[in-house]
């Protein structure tokens, strides 16, 4: 029975290319509701979204963020997300292009955002993971590091640690580890 299907849908297939018709290339789920996630997307002011790969190719694109308080105020910081065929039911997967002093961002630009592993729902969409990126610049959250060295110092020494902030962000060394201008 299901060859009988894709036999079928060969035959449209060539029906069409005999009348000229370019195919037509069938969206996956996941593209359908990431088109819908990205044409209701409520970004915040200091958020704007880009297509590289121009606006054929929703399913790879970059957010950046430009935090307006706390830490990282007056930072750029380019996000990369990669999005499965199976989304919603997986997650995004979200890099961080821009080398930042984070402790829930490693130095391999590797996030740790709850809602982007085992707090992940098929409700959730990419407004609330750009929304819980923003989240990250305003509240840093030493419990659950990646750059646990960076968590230490918030936690011990918050003042320490805004300094080392922003000699990264001007583009500088902290620790072993140079960092570019991002500010």
């Amino acid at each position: 029975m299901i060859n009988l299907f894709k036999i079928k849908g060969q035959k449209k297939e060539e029906a069409a290319s005999a009348a000229g018709k370019a195919p037509v290339k069938k969206q996956s789920a996941g593209e359908l509701r990431l088109h819908k996630d990205i044409s209701e997307l409520n970004l915040p002011k200091t958020t704007s979204i880009s297509f590289p790969n121009g606006k054929d190719d929703l399913m790879n694109f970059e957010t950046t963020i430009r935090p307006d308080e706390g830490y990282y105020m007056g930072g750029t910081f380019v996000f990369t997300f990669q999005v499965s065929p199976s989304y919603p039911h997986d997650p995004p997967k979200v890099k961080c292009k821009t080398k930042v002093y984070h402790p829930n961002i490693d130095l391999e630009g590797n996030v740790c955002l709850n809602i982007l592993r085992e707090d992940w729902k098929p409700v959730l969409n990419i407004n609330t993971v750009i929304y819980g990126l923003n989240l990250l610049f305003t509240q840093p959250n030493d419990e659950d590091p990646l750059n646990h060295e960076a968590a230490v110092v918030l936690r011990d020494n918050p003042k320490m640690f805004e300094a080392n902030v922003r000699r990264a962000m001007a583009g500088g060394y902290v620790g072993q580890h140079y960092f570019q201008r991002c500010a």
